[in-house]
């Protein structure tokens, strides 16, 4: 269980693309970039290279082919996912892509699943073939794909086997392959306290998003600290023989060169909380964001409730100014700001 501070640190990339845009003009650079600078952190020793799964928008879709070439590409990083919407998901097939990943990372794969986040289509989950049932929900469809895509990756029998071929008519097969240890790796985003409690209660991991769907008038940090601390009670009761991990996001932004200013200057400041309707009836806070000389974002880190009760803490990126001025960025952080909130370069950590 975390210590007081943050054992890891990862970047977390939304995959962005545009035409018009200064490096990152088509998905073919999205990708490939993407790739270079889960490379270029690993080098750095940051411990997690991590990325949003948008359907239907300029960013990166299809998770699986991506996490399996960086991990031929690299071997020690933590590759993840944040968060693929599991409404959108054939279980089962997500089950064999996520094994192969894995097994060609060595293991390394960290994926983030849950209900997902608004996007431009309405009900698009319906167009790849997934409508709830009648009297549920489209969240109940995202538990309901994720209980069979945890039970495949354990190696649950999915299927009655074929008398022809096993000589069984009694027998159930699973999916192969299967890559060990995949479902400790299992994250649920999370945007409240209840579905905080209830991925402990189902032995999921969590990642704690940086909008959450509920407002109790407290700092974003404090609610976010608060939603970790009932995930950590409701594991610790359910008897899990592991300790869970947990995340959250930040956007943080040091200035130190005139690039750096001229891209993100007007921002500079700890941007406060937000809030607002994320659609007619929900009422969300979102989370602050961080600009400026990294001493004083290192202080703000370091006074953040929610990033010193996480183990782990990803970073957003601008993807879309490219490679090299990413890892320039993420090099500031590592050398200039994740020490002074208990970091400290991979090499001594683990995956859990």
């Amino acid at each position: 269980m975390n210590a007081g501070h943050p054992t890891r640190i990862g970047f977390l990339s939304f995959g962005h693309w545009h035409p018009s845009g200064p490096h990152t003009r088509s998905a073919a650079d999205a990708l490939t970039q993407s790739i270079e600078l889960a490379v270029a952190a690993e080098e750095l020793g940051i411990d997690g290279a991590y990325f949003r799964v948008h359907h239907f928008e300029r960013q990166l879709a299809a998770p699986y082919p991506l996490l399996a070439a960086i991990g031929a590409r690299t071997s020690r990083i933590e590759i993840g996912t944040g968060v693929i919407d599991m409404r959108y998901e054939n279980p089962l097939y997500a089950a064999e892509e996520a094994s192969a990943a894995d097994l060609i990372a060595g293991g390394r794969l960290q994926l983030g699943i849950s209900r997902g986040t608004p996007s431009s289509a309405l009900n698009g989950y319906e167009a790849f073939g997934y409508v709830p049932a009648e009297g549920t929900s489209d969240a109940d469809l995202a538990r309901q794909h994720t209980a069979v895509f945890r039970a495949a990756i354990a190696g649950a029998g999915v299927a009655h086997a074929d008398p022809r071929t096993t000589g069984r008519s009694d027998a159930v097969v699973g999916l192969q392959p299967l890559s060990p240890g995949l479902g400790d790796r299992i994250w649920w985003g999370s945007g409240t306290r209840s579905s905080a409690v209830w991925a402990a209660n189902q032995g999921m991991n969590l990642m704690s998003s940086t909008l959450l769907t509920e407002d109790t008038g407290v700092p974003f940090d404090q609610a976010q600290a608060e939603q970790i601390a009932q995930f950590r009670a409701a594991w610790a009761e359910a008897g899990w023989d592991r300790e869970p991990r947990v995340s959250v996001s930040r956007s943080v932004i040091p200035l130190v060169t005139d690039e750096d200013r001229r891209y993100f200057g007007d921002r500079d400041g700890a941007e406060g909380d937000q809030v607002g309707y994320v659609d007619a009836q929900t009422l969300a806070r979102f989370g602050p964001s961080f600009t400026g000389e990294p001493d004083v974002i290192a202080a703000q880190l370091a006074n953040d409730a929610a990033v010193q009760a996480a183990d782990t803490v990803l970073l957003t990126v601008p993807n879309q100014l490219g490679v090299d001025y990413n890892t320039r960025m993420l090099a500031t952080i590592a050398d200039h700001i994740a020490p002074a909130i208990g970091w400290r370069p991979a090499g001594a950590v683990t995956a859990g």
